[in-house]
């Protein structure tokens, strides 16, 4: 095996977003998020559109169809140098980041490395970070845990009727305890504005918890101009904002948002799945949800995972060596999917919102779960919502309006920096082939 050494590449540390991004998000004097580049990719000679990747997949030896991985709102394929990252750690940087001798010092040095990258790509202090399993623990800390800490100010919660199970099932754990939740009804692409939270507004109300990229639909609520009317309206709330579809998707800032705590999550980032972590605003004196030991400063007990650690940390690196490069890209690959869609298939409906990596469509009259198996056998992978419901109908779908029919036909496409032109290609022509093969639902 070549020789790789990890702490050579953390070493290399985190560019500042300020620094080599002057668009990433900084609040404008009335608090809303700062504009972002998002124009589409350059088109390459003959008019297609420029989004071929060395990631890209080949065919293997003995005729193997060739995989479309177009989910990547579910979750991302682990990049080459995150998984040499934590492979290098288990190999080589396995002592326990809490012992005190050489190989636990040199496992305490990443961890260090690991949480200054982390800090730097969120926009934060070090001293901020907390590394969780996923981000629904994170979540299920901040909402639980932040509660419980303000409840002596007010016991009445505001949240929304599209977020994540993670938020929904933790706010209604609160309920369970006596709190009072306000649900906001979102807009008809999933988002929630500061009006809207404004009146829902009452003196007791302690947390607001919000996603900021809806992750059915790709609707992107403004946290930061959220954050500015709490500070005006209500100082005693805390904000939560689950931005495990927003990080290294959108540029944000944590000081710039307002937010008190941000949950985030690695493998949305083609980092290994089974890592996160949650911002906690400094000053904020939220208690531990997981106890035990004195790992993460205390506030979260376990041996940390370093090797999954690591790897988020370098995959958050090389995602933003080509965050500009990446965004025009999905945004690219997004607007030729529904320009061709549009062309081809009478009564196709789209849920065109913000974020660049999710598309939210609709085939009114056929199954979603009938075209989805219909794209499998031509190695195209696509979802009909959330894969953390599986089944069941989506709840975000039925929230900002849809008729029953469009839900039942909705198909999500989730794309990442390795979404290449072929697959661009076998999805419109799979999705056109399908509704051109079935039969379709009166």
């Amino acid at each position: 095996m070549e020789s790789y050494n990890v702490l050579k590449d953390l070493s290399k540390g985190f560019s500042g977003l300020e620094e080599h991004y002057p668009n990433a998000a900084a609040a404008e004097p009335d608090g809303k998020m700062g504009a972002h580049s998002l124009s589409a990719a350059a088109a390459e000679p003959g008019g297609k559109m420029g989004v071929h990747s060395p990631n890209a997949a080949v065919a293997e030896p003995g005729g193997k169809m060739r995989e479309h991985y177009l989910d990547n709102a579910a979750t991302t394929r682990v990049c080459e140098e995150a998984a040499a990252a934590a492979l290098d750690v288990m190999l080589n940087y396995y002592g326990n980041p809490s012992s005190t001798y050489k190989l636990g010092r040199d496992a305490m040095e990443l961890l260090k490395k690991s949480r200054e990258i982390i800090a730097s790509a969120l926009g934060a202090k070090a001293s901020e970070i907390y590394f969780t399993s996923c981000g629904s623990e994170s979540d299920n800390w901040a909402i639980i845990r932040g509660a419980e800490l303000m409840s002596h100010k007010g016991r009445h919660v505001i949240t929304s009727t599209v977020e994540h199970d993670a938020v929904r099932k933790s706010v209604d754990i609160l309920e369970q305890k006596g709190f009072e939740v306000s649900r906001i009804k979102p807009d008809s692409t999933g988002a929630v504005t500061a009006d809207m939270v404004k009146a829902a507004l009452r003196d007791d109300t302690i947390l607001v918890s919000l996603m900021m990229v809806n992750n059915e639909t790709g609707a992107v609520t403004d946290i930061a101009a959220i954050g500015n009317m709490l500070k005006k309206n209500a100082p005693n709330a805390l904000l939560h904002t689950d931005a495990v579809q927003a990080f290294m998707k959108l540029p944000f800032k944590a000081k710039k948002l307002g937010a008190d705590m941000i949950s985030i999550s690695g493998h949305k980032i083609h980092a290994p799945k089974g890592i996160g972590a949650l911002y906690i605003r400094e000053g904020l004196k939220l208690k531990p949800y997981i106890v035990g030991g004195s790992q993460e400063a205390g506030m979260r007990a376990g041996t940390e995972n370093l090797a999954l650690i690591v790897a988020m940390a370098r995959a958050a690196q090389i995602a933003w060596e080509s965050f500009d490069e990446n965004i025009d890209k999905m945004n690219g690959c997004k607007a030729e999917i529904i320009k061709r869609l549009k062309e081809k298939i009478p009564g196709f409906v789209c849920i065109d919102s913000g974020a660049p990596h999710i598309l939210s469509i609709s085939l009114p009259g056929y199954k979603s779960e009938v075209i989805m198996n219909f794209l499998e056998e031509r190695g195209v992978y696509v979802s009909k919502s959330s894969a953390c419901k599986r089944g069941a109908r989506s709840h975000v779908l039925e929230a900002i309006g849809m008729k029953p029919r469009e839900i039942d036909g909705a198909i999500r496409i989730g794309l990442s920096r390795m979404t290449v032109q072929e697959d661009i290609d076998a999805l419109c022509d799979g999705i056109v082939a399908a509704c051109n093969t079935l039969p379709r639902m009166p």
